[in-house]
This record gives C-alpha cells, structure tokens and sequence, in this order.
C-alpha cells in the first residue's frame, strides 16, 4: 500500500470508532448492502479493514468504518462498518461518531435550529443521526434506526451455567438477550472474562438456528451479539433501567451500551410491556456510560409488530491517524491477542 491512509478516531459512550474516508480501492456493488457482501469475500477491502483493526495499528476491540456512496441522492453517504471479525450490518455507537464528524468535517452544514439530520445508508437500511448543537458545539446526537422488532421469545438453551432462557430481537442486527442473574453473573468489568465466554457460547450455539433467520433478507440472518442485561431500579422520573454488557462478533466487547442493541432492547420491552410509548428506557454499559431510547414510531414489518427506536448518545473526537505499510513488514496485515 502506497497512500497512507487517513482516519479520523472518536469514541461514542467509550466504544472508539475510526472513520475511514478515503481509501485507494474500488469498492464493488451498487449499495451498501452489496459491498459489504462483496468486501466480506476477501480482497483489498478486507486486507485494508484487517490492516486498520488488527495489532499493532488496532486492537481485538476496535472498530471502525469506510465511508462509501450512498446507495441514492437521499442519504448523505453509506458505510462500511467494520471490526477485528469482519463487516457489520449495523452499528448505533457508529452512527452516532458519524453525525458527529459529518458536522465537523463540513460534509453537513449544520441547521441554524440546532438540530441538523445527518442521513446515512448502512448494510441493514436507511439511518438518521439527528446532531444537537448550542452554537459550534455537540451536545447530544439522536440515533434513529432502522425498524425493530422480536424474533423469538423465552427460547430455552442448555449451557455451560445451566438452561437458560433467551430473547432474540432485530436492531439492525440480531441480538440474543438474556438476564445476568440467570447465568449467576453481575454485569461488571471484573467478570468480563466470564461474561464473554458464556455471550460468545449463547451467540454461536443460536447463530445457525430458526430463531436467528431474518424474515426477509438472508443476509442478516444471524446472531450478531449477545446482550447479557440486569434490571436497575427505576429512574426518578419512572425511566426504565438496565445494565448491560454486549458480546458481539467472536468475542468483543461493546464499551458503550451498543446502540443497535439498545433499539433490539427497546423491542423485547416494548412486546413485554415494561416499556410504553412516552417512556424512557436507559441502557448502561458495563463501563457505567448510558444511551437513553424512546418509542419514535410503531409499525408493522413483515407481519410483525415492530418500533423505529431513537437513541440518544453522544462522541467525542479523540485524534487524527496517518497510517502506513512498509512492504517489508512480515507482520502485515496484522495479529489479535486475545
């Protein structure tokens, strides 16, 4: 690789996510949905994901994306999301960083209201970060996801902690989503070797099964992350409350609360009744950073009930890269400890 190639860093509720604007390769298909199956064959899209993510210029949590065209004149652009694993389809933490830098970069003028819509075509549909400014600075971004409903519910799984009972929602992404207390764990950073073992157990033992299909498009069929969750008491103003760590891809984990996670959450609440329309949910993550969600619109998918969930959260620029290969590097792509 000849061009260094730039990043922009940032972290959203501490989840980092470095935007990739410009790379030397051509990318192939006509949406983001087809690029992201074209990249996910191999070549020069995958060796540069895997250059930028893995060790020593990543690390096993990374993540990060390559800005691509929008699929059509009605977004502002698509991408590519990424991680030590592969290519996403959906990423809430990574919208949010990229409302962010699209009114920094100057690629979106912000609204003289304050409140500007950035528009964005990633693998799963058509998302809106709507960015909140008091003057030149951020100070909260809306995540509006694509529709999220239930797939499964109360789906009984034998696992290495006894039989446990599990909810598979779509966010985006499919996530399993299964209560702490039933594994005999806390969600907290001292059982995080544990929390991953038992997230990556549930994910793989469910990934290929019935209640992981997509009912419309094979291509995001699949578990992508197990949320492990506790209950917290009730907010002041009656928010409902939970703790969660999500284990996604093979192993990794999400430092913020995960926000296509967050809008898979607010579906299994909404269809358990705990959460209602006017309500508020907040979702902490295993690090004590929170996203809060709402019902923004109900409809109906595929024959099933289902919600556009807003998420609100924010990020922060944490630095700027110039990143090179030297040809005679033998640890080229790159290595993951984990």
């Amino acid at each position: 690789m000849k061009t260094p190639i730039a990043s922009s860093d940032y972290h959203t509720a501490g989840e980092p996510f470095r935007i990739v604007e410009s790379i030397p390769f051509e990318f192939e298909g006509d949406t983001v949905a087809e690029r992201r199956a074209n990249a996910m064959r191999g070549g020069d899209i995958d060796w540069l994901r895997q250059v930028l993510c893995l060790e020593p210029r990543g690390h096993a949590d990374m993540y990060g994306g390559f800005i691509t065209p929008p699929d059509d004149d009605g977004a502002d652009f698509g991408v590519l999301f990424w991680h030590k694993d592969g290519f996403s389809t959906a990423c809430g933490h990574g919208t949010i960083a990229l409302g962010v830098w699209a009114l920094q970069r100057g690629l979106v003028a912000p609204d003289p209201s304050g409140s500007t819509d950035v528009t964005v075509d990633v693998p799963s549909g058509r998302v809106t970060a709507r960015v909140h400014t008091e003057g030149e600075r951020v100070t909260a971004v809306d995540f509006i996801n694509v529709p999220s409903y239930v797939l499964a519910t109360d789906v009984p799984l034998a696992t290495s902690r006894g039989e446990v009972s599990v909810d598979v929602s779509f966010g985006g992404a499919a996530y399993a989503q299964v209560d702490a207390a039933t594994l005999g764990l806390e969600v907290a950073p001292e059982n995080v070797t544990e929390l991953i073992a038992i997230g990556r157990e549930i994910k793989w033992a469910l990934n290929d099964s019935e209640h992981a299909r997509h009912p419309s498009d094979d291509r995001l069929s699949g578990i992508y992350g197990t949320i492990i969750h506790e209950r917290l008491p009730p907010g002041a103003d009656g928010e409902v409350r939970y703790r969660n760590i999500t284990v996604f891809a093979d192993g990794q984990v999400d430092r913020s609360p995960t926000g296509s996670g967050t809008a898979a959450r607010v579906a299994t609440l909404v269809a358990s009744g705990e959460l209602g329309d006017g309500g508020t949910f907040v979702n902490e993550s295993v690090v004590g950073s929170a996203f809060t969600a709402r019902i923004a619109e109900r409809l109906e998918v595929e024959g099933r009930a289902a919600v556009v969930a807003e998420v609100r959260g924010t990020a922060y620029k944490t630095g700027e890269h110039r990143f090179e290969v030297d040809p005679h590097d033998p640890l080229v792509p790159g290595f993951v400890l984990r």
